[in-house]
């Protein structure tokens, strides 16, 4: 049972059954109850949980249960498997051990045959990163195991297929993931040398860093990436920042580097110091700058983290009303959607759609339909990326891929009623963690909204006496995960609407990852705190789209809008004239793979057409790509932190044919990789035909971040989102609103009336808690309302 949508309170009760007060009571007695909050209810509306259905089919995408995450790590820790293997807990970076094992993607190829055709569902592998710093040549190297469940036939083979990098599934130790064991690794090196400087640091700001298990330090670090260039060699650019929840917001004006390159933490070194905008490579060239005097913050960072707490703030007043419940979205009617949780599958208001979870990626949608007819083979996102800006070493080299950072696992548990109505539907996440399997509860929430205008209307007549309105209502099916990774906290939405359309949104918020300020620097962001900057940044979150429209032969056909002289037929329509100007639609179909971005003032459609079919005006059916909110992509294209693994984020769209060894557009440990990357995206545009086949459109949504005040304390949702829609096209012989119940027809006049076509506001029963004062006592009257 989820928490009730109020509060409970030890008052008398009132029933609530409608949405009209019965004869006889007084409508002023139960206004005020609402007005006070002094009510508790149990809507059935809310509780009632969403009916079941049965699956078509086994997911084949479905994560790894525990049971074969358990056998898959017992396999790979077996000595027969040759891998030798530490407990993670107990390896250094001389060992070899498990970083993290997730189910394998399984092939296209394979599973059309078992939706379409009666084939036997495909074989189930999982992956698993391994870190090999016992090797020789210490690498990475990632495993495919299977098939599943583990049996005689499972095999542990090297997974390469899925990557075009010189290397495939193996990494350079020094590119692979900055864990715990390399942290542990480099915290000697720091604790060392800001050891050696700690009556400095504590005279330009207070802080002193010991170490991270030292009582004394007062000062937390932070690192970003990339920590390689092509994996050759390491490093950490260190900034430094004040302890505490806010601890993102409040940096400070230092920076250390180091070297950090190999499995050999005695060879670790020094590359320098930045402070005052000034480099300093050795100790003694800081200290004789310090004994000079010319070190010094210009602005102190305040102690006092509270005001980037996000706590009520009880010296900004309280707003008039606010004491009041917001409006919420209720489910007056009941669920009208069904789902298989076993299988992960939806069924709503003619769409269905199966969902799987990647420990990297999150949420991913397969074989989405609309009544009945395959729209979609997958819908997922691919990466999450941000690139930041500015004029000291942290800033200006900071590229995050929020994958590397396993941003599925970030998911956690939404707040009903805040994060997601009450009332939603809300499943579990899990994956594999080790040899168990951590389990996120109430990680994903599905509900119907209304989208608070009509689908469709119109008012017909000519007068204010006479005519008809016509409005159909509009809603929609959500599907919500928030991630939170590090210091932001993604909000992706999946939105099936009844009209057929399909709506990608995604939403930040979080702390920002601020910069000391510097006042001759607003050019990388505003002042927003005593001595802190907004940092400036991109967030490029890339998406899959792989459209399987009536089949899997499709194109992707371009109406282009162009402003011609238009010549008249003779005898002139407008002799007074001659030429004039007007748009026409110039219609082709994309070639070649390639990566691409919308055209100037939106002056062109994309349509993913099936070419072999067409409605009954003979018009090819297709869906649309309709740009929405913030469609961008990275600002800077040629910068070393991001030169060849973020080449997904540098276009607004791509299409390329689907091939099943290329599942995703990045890879997790590409984003220390930027000039010898594991995943290559632009290779995977390779002059390939994409008229009449198996098309994958790869798209950008994401925001410029213009960092300003009020990102404190936290990012807001209202401005920091983007969006996409893909709509219909010709896909149908007339809008799909004509099956709907959930309409009304007003007709003005003499005879006036109102058609509702049968469908009512349903009956909520409400209990409702009022107090009632009587000689001093609570006192408890039941009755049986109708509101």
């Amino acid at each position: 049972m989820h928490l009730s949508i109020f509060a409970c309170l030890a008052w008398s009760t009132v029933v609530i059954t409608s949405l009209v007060p019965p004869l006889g009571y007084d409508r002023r007695v139960l206004r005020a109850a609402f007005d006070r909050r002094e009510f508790v209810g149990t809507l059935s509306c809310l509780t009632e949980a969403a009916n079941t259905t049965t699956a078509p089919k086994r997911n084949p995408w479905a994560p790894l249960t525990p049971k074969e995450n358990l056998a898959v790590w017992n396999l790979l820790h077996e000595a027969a498997s040759g891998l030798n293997l530490t407990h993670p807990t107990e390896a250094k970076l001389t060992d070899n051990y498990v970083f993290w094992v997730d189910v394998l993607p399984t092939n296209k190829s394979a599973v059309l045959p078992y939706l379409d055709k009666g084939a036997a569902i495909p074989a189930k592998y999982a992956r698993a990163i391994i870190f090999q710093g016992g090797k020789a040549k210490p690498d990475s190297q990632e495993y495919m195991i299977g098939p599943l469940p583990v049996s005689a036939k499972t095999t542990v083979e090297k997974l390469d297929y899925i990557y075009n990098g010189p290397s495939g599934g193996s990494v350079p130790y020094n590119a692979r993931y900055f864990d715990a064991q390399r942290s542990d690794a480099t915290d000697p090196l720091i604790a060392s040398i800001m050891s050696n400087i700690s009556d400095i640091t504590q005279a330009l700001f207070q802080g002193a860093y010991f170490g991270s298990r030292d009582l004394r330090t007062n000062i937390a670090l932070t690192s970003g990436t990339p920590e390689s260039f092509d994996g050759t060699g390491a490093f950490r650019n260190i900034m430094f920042r004040l302890r505490g929840s806010a601890t993102y917001m409040t940096p400070l004006d230092f920076y250390l580097l180091i070297d950090c390159t190999g499995t050999d933490a005695s060879l670790y070194s020094l590359k320098g110091f930045v402070t005052n905008e000034k480099f300093f490579p050795t100790v003694s060239d800081l200290r004789r700058a310090f004994k000079a005097g010319e070190l010094a913050m210009e602005f102190n960072q305040t102690l006092d983290g509270d005001w980037a707490s996000p706590d009520y703030k009880l010296e900004m007043g309280l707003r008039d009303l606010e004491t009041h419940l917001a409006p919420s979205t209720l489910e007056l009617g009941g669920k009208r959607y069904k789902f298989d949780k076993d299988n992960q599958y939806v069924e709503y208001m003619g769409w269905s759609f199966y969902l799987s979870f990647s420990r990297t990626l999150g949420i991913m949608f397969y074989d989405i339909k609309f009544k009945g007819e395959r729209i979609l083979y997958e819908l997922s996102m691919q990466e999450a990326t941000a690139q930041y800006t500015g004029n000291q070493p942290k800033a200006a080299s900071t590229v995050y891929h929020d994958t590397h950072y396993e941003l599925g696992t970030e998911m956690g548990t939404l707040v009903e009623g805040f994060d997601c109505p009450w009332g939603s539907t809300f499943w579990n996440i899990s994956y594999p963690s080790y040899n168990t399997t951590q389990v996120n509860p109430n990680s994903i929430c599905i509900f119907e909204t209304e989208l608070n205008f009509p689908l469709s209307r119109h008012r017909t007549g000519f007068s204010n006496d006479y005519g008809s309105s016509y409005v159909v209502k509009g809603a929609a099916l959500i599907v919500r995960a928030i991630a939170t990774v590090g210091n932001y906290d993604y909000m992706f939405d999946y939105s099936f609407h009844i009209d057929g359309s399909l709506e990608v949104i995604v939403r930040a918020s979080g702390y920002l990852q601020a910069s000391y300020y510097y006042p001759a620097q607003g050019k990388y962001g505003p002042r927003i705190q005593q001595a802190t900057q907004g940092s400036l940044h991109d967030h490029i979150i890339t998406y899959k789209a792989d459209f399987d429209i009536l089949g899997t032969s499709n194109s992707l056909q371009v109406s282009e809008l162009k402003a011609v002289n238009q010549s008249q037929p003779l005898p002139s329509w407008f002799p007074e004239l001659g030429t004039f100007e007007q748009m026409e639609m110039h219609i082709h179909n994309m070639k070649k793979e390639k990566q691409f971005n919308y055209a100037p003032n939106n002056q062109a459609m994309y349509v993913v057409v099936s070419p072999n079919a067409t409605n009954v005006w003979g018009e090819l059916r297709g869906y649309r790509i309709v740009p929405g909110h913030s469609n961008i992509h990275l600002s800077t294209l040629h910068s070393p932190w991001s030169l060849r693994n973020s080449e997904f984020a540098k276009s607004h769209l791509a299409v390329t044919r689907q091939h099943d060894n290329e599942p995703f557009a990045n890879s997790v440990q590409n984003v220390n990789l930027p000039l010898r990357p594991q995943q290559d995206f632009s290779k995977f545009f390779d002059g390939e035909s994409v008229e009449d086949e198996d098309l994958v459109v790869w798209f950008n949504l994401g925001m410029h971040h213009f960092t300003r005040s009020e990102d404190v304390p936290l990012t807001l949702y209202t401005e920091a989102y983007s969006s996409i829609v893909f709509a219909p096209q010709n896909f149908f012989d007339r809008a799909q609103d004509g099956d709907l119940l959930n309409r009304v027809q007003v007709d003005k006049g003499v005879d006036s009336m109102s058609k509702t076509y049968g469908v009512q506001l349903d009956t909520c029963p409400v209990v409702f808690k009022e107090r009632t004062e009587l000689s001093g006592e609570d006192s408890d009257i039941s009755t049986g309302a109708e509101v």
